[in-house]
């Protein structure tokens, strides 16, 4: 029960059987979590026809709509740390994340990290099979968040992330603001107000060979304004205290005891 993968998903049966194969392939008992908004491909029926193979290691939970990539991640944070994971990370399902890079960032929250970011754009990191126009936009909203926040991450906007369970413990999800492309900022942003340091390891993005990437007008249009939101919000003093939340810690070491003792039963 120490690290677990999330990954959410919206009609990805082409990806999704590889992708867990892929993870699970790693040898290093890494289990899988799927959130799935109700995607009428069928994805969640394939990954429940997995669940034989991959007794213990795959859990699914399906949600009734399209609600957004950020309420599926926290959504997914929740389960976790009731079931007492360490260390929990977000992958995409469409192998633009490689799963061999899983354990570089395990292993930079194992030697002190509180968020290991796999960035594109740090030394050795690289893009591919980005067209020119896709590569310019994404360095440009990460410039942008950068210069806007202060915040030192070079990729804010990664999606392929380690987070240590105290830093999801310490963040008050009920303040988490936005639920597409400014939520992997406000995270960021989240934990880097809080204190804890946030190491960025390099990788190599490669898009999607199969299904269809989910970016729209709407999801950029949060990314720009969001930064500007988060900028704003954090000028205030009692910014940090309505981020962090010890209450919310608290109710979740109380939803693991209360799980516990559920199992005992």
């Amino acid at each position: 029960m120490e690290k677990i993968v999330i990954i959410p998903t919206y009609n990805e049966k082409e990806n999704i059987e590889a992708i867990i194969a892929a993870v699970i392939s790693q040898q290093a008992d890494y289990h899988i979590l799927i959130i799935d908004d109700g995607s009428p491909d069928g994805t969640a029926n394939i990954v429940k026809s997995l669940f034989p193979k991959y007794t213990g290691r795959l859990f699914l939970e399906e949600r009734h709509g399209k609600l957004g990539l950020g309420t599926a991640y926290i959504h997914g944070f929740k389960w976790a740390m009731t079931k007492g994971y360490k260390y929990i990370f977000e992958m995409d399902a469409d192998f633009s994340h490689n799963p061999s890079d899983l354990e570089r960032l395990y292993n930079a929250c194992k030697n002190g990290a509180g968020v290991a970011v796999g960035s594109r754009y740090v030394k050795n990191g690289a893009v591919e099979n980005w067209p020119t126009n896709r590569i310019a936009l994404s360095k440009g909203a990460s410039l942008y968040t950068r210069i806007i926040t202060w915040m030192p991450v070079k990729d804010p906007t990664a999606g392929f992330v380690c987070y240590q369970r105290k830093v999801l413990e310490a963040i008050n999800f009920d303040n988490i603001s936005f639920v597409g492309y400014a939520f992997q900022i406000e995270m960021k942003f989240a934990a880097w107000k809080l204190g804890f340091k946030i190491v960025e390891v390099p990788i190599t993005f490669k898009d999607r060979k199969l299904g269809a990437s989910k970016m729209n007008k709407g999801i950029v249009k949060e990314g720009i304004l969001g930064v500007l939101e988060l900028r704003w919000q954090s000028l205030f003093k009692n910014y940090r205290r309505r981020l962090s939340s010890e209450q919310a810690a608290n109710q979740a070491n109380l939803f693991q005891q209360q799980d516990i003792i559920l199992r005992e039963k």
